[in-house]
């Protein structure tokens, strides 16, 4: 019997794609985020279903928020209405997430 462990299956090229329409708000925030965004995030969410995938898509946000200064993308899921089990931020420990 061969032990397989568990392997992501959302990459940061998905989160990178999903999340692209965010980019604007996230660096300049705004009255409003714009629904591709919204729908982006929507997706990426419902594709992260296991720990390892919400540990990858965290990780992966966790680094384009750190190496874009997004400000506001923390703010993204309220405003669109999705809950997310941690924030966009620098400094979430993504390793907690499950």
């Amino acid at each position: 019997m061969v032990m397989m462990s568990a392997k992501a299956a959302v990459t940061c090229n998905d989160v990178t794609n999903d999340t692209f329409p965010c980019l604007s708000y996230a660096s300049s925030g705004g009255a409003q985020v714009p629904s591709s965004c919204c729908a982006g995030v929507t997706r990426l969410n419902n594709a992260a279903q296991t720990t390892p995938d919400r540990q990858t898509a965290c990780n992966c946000l966790k680094n384009l928020a750190r190496t874009f200064s997004f400000k506001f993308a923390g703010d993204i899921p309220d405003k669109c209405g999705i809950s997310i089990p941690y924030k966009i931020d620098p400094n979430t420990d993504c390793t907690k997430v499950t």
